[in-house]
């Protein structure tokens, strides 16, 4: 745990804010190298990109303020620092940037489905480093465990309430791993003959059973609007894991016609 990459006076830097902007910025650059490697418009490509980010952020705190039960009881900290701060909830952002991508991408007149492709490795290692700066801050942590790879919180400057001094899983780096590694395998899918959308169907699909799994192992705040026997983020992973596997067994022909209507 490293909350601040470094102090001088009363300013600090975030080590979770600095991984974040590595993250954009590595997944920027992967998307426009391959969008360039396929002949796509690299600018149409970046500015997709950036305001994804912008989209991103936005949703992935309103869920985060939705679903936690805190502001709902006190709702004036939506306004404040912490809350400024704080990353929110992945899933918010992703389904955020997912819908306004579409509708960017039918508007700038890219081919939505072989441009997800190409967004596909980006989001992955992103996400990936965007993980390690969690485990950076302590948050997203995980439960209770006796395993030797176990990681024990020390630093008291976190504002995160993850429990100091205990054996905890370190699901952060668990998703770090395996976002690594789904990174290398959509980009070596990508640059083999495939049809459009499986790229990206095979991201959702990976992850989704990821996500569901890492899920038993994390702490969770008990909102649960879904009810059943799983956590929202293992529903959601569910629905993304379902959608992904659909993208890889469809037919070309019909989802491909009305997207490029």
């Amino acid at each position: 745990m490293f909350p601040r990459l470094f102090q001088i006076g009363s300013y600090s830097m975030p080590t979770y804010g600095a991984l974040v902007a590595v993250a954009f910025l590595t997944a920027l650059w992967l998307t426009a190298r391959l969008a360039k490697e396929r002949g796509v418009s690299t600018e149409k490509v970046v500015n997709l990109g950036v305001y994804c980010a912008l989209v991103g952020m936005l949703g992935a705190k309103i869920m985060m303020i939705a679903l936690d039960p805190e502001y709902r009881v006190h709702p004036s900290e939506i306004f404040t620092r912490e809350t400024l701060q704080s990353a929110g909830i992945f899933y918010g952002g992703f389904i955020a940037a997912l819908v306004f991508s579409f509708f960017y991408m039918r508007s700038q007149k890219l081919p939505v489905l072989a441009t997800a492709d190409l967004f596909a490795p980006g989001v992955a290692i992103g996400h990936g480093i965007g993980r390690l700066g969690c485990f950076a801050a302590g948050c997203c942590w995980g439960k209770p465990t006796t395993l030797p790879w176990g990681v024990i919180f020390t630093s008291k400057d976190t504002t995160t309430g993850v429990p100091l001094g205990e054996r905890l899983h370190p699901t952060q780096l668990y998703e770090a791993l395996a976002e690594a590694i789904i990174c290398l395998l959509l980009v070596w899918a990508l640059k083999r003959k495939h049809q459009d959308g499986h790229i990206i169907g095979l991201y959702f699909l990976l992850y989704g059973m990821v996500r569901f799994a890492v899920e038993f192992l994390r702490v969770h705040d008990g909102s649960n609007p879904l009810g059943g026997p799983f956590v929202l983020e293992q529903w959601i992973s569910l629905a993304v894991a379902v959608g992904g596997a659909y993208l890889l067994s469809r037919r070309a022909a019909p989802l491909d016609a009305v997207l490029a209507r």
